[in-house]
């Protein structure tokens, strides 16, 4: 059940630039720790992003996308445990349509989250800066929940795109790797996931 809001936990999130519900009451000494919780997540999301895309830019490069799909595979599960481990939260990518279901599939916080973010663009609002963050109470306790919106670049068409954009070889590499796929039919500008967060909070 919701409670009062406190305006300093309001404006803590707010000024991230990000759409924010609240579950508890905050003194403002939470205020204070949620807006640093917030800068942390932001940061955290921009290097995880950061790292992907020059390694990605780097191997379609010298191998095609034989090369990036590797990058899809192994670098962006590899990277999201290794900020997981650092920080102590949960870092993963999650989609609005799953290439592989063990890892990439939101759940239902994540799914409502990514609906908004389609509204949202749907308005006009870029990809780019696109955050939300929420406080909230589930059974397994109490956690800030940041999400980073990733939009589908013109490069990513040649593994997410539609079949005519597909080449035959790296359609039949996909179906050998990923027999459940769903993560095509984008086209550049849409919605293709975000970088969740999620981090524990202290009673």
């Amino acid at each position: 059940m919701k409670t009062n809001i406190s305006p300093l936990l309001m404006a803590a999130a707010l000024s991230a630039g990000s759409v924010v519900s609240v579950t508890f009451a905050a003194s403002p000494g939470d205020a204070a720790d949620v807006q640093a919780r917030v800068d942390a997540a932001k940061a955290t999301s921009g290097a995880f992003l950061q790292q992907l895309g020059s390694t990605m830019k780097r191997e379609m490069q010298a191998g095609g996308p034989a090369a990036a799909m590797k990058v899809c595979r192994e670098v962006a599960p590899r990277a999201a445990n290794e900020f997981s481990l650092e920080k102590g939260w949960k870092v993963t990518r999650v989609g609005t349509r799953v290439r592989n279901p063990m890892l990439g599939t939101p759940d239902a916080w994540e799914q409502r989250v990514l609906l908004e973010f389609e509204q949202r663009a749907a308005q006009g609002e870029k990809f780019d800066d696109m955050t939300q963050v929420e406080v909230v109470e589930e059974p397994s306790g109490k956690s800030l929940r940041f999400m980073k919106a990733i939009g589908v670049a013109p490069q990513c068409v040649v593994c997410h795109g539609g079949a005519d954009q597909i080449p035959d070889s790296v359609r039949a590499e996909l179906d050998a790797m990923y027999p459940h796929d769903r993560a095509v039919n984008y086209r550049p500008g849409d919605l293709r996931g975000a970088v969740s967060i999620k981090q524990p909070l202290d009673d």
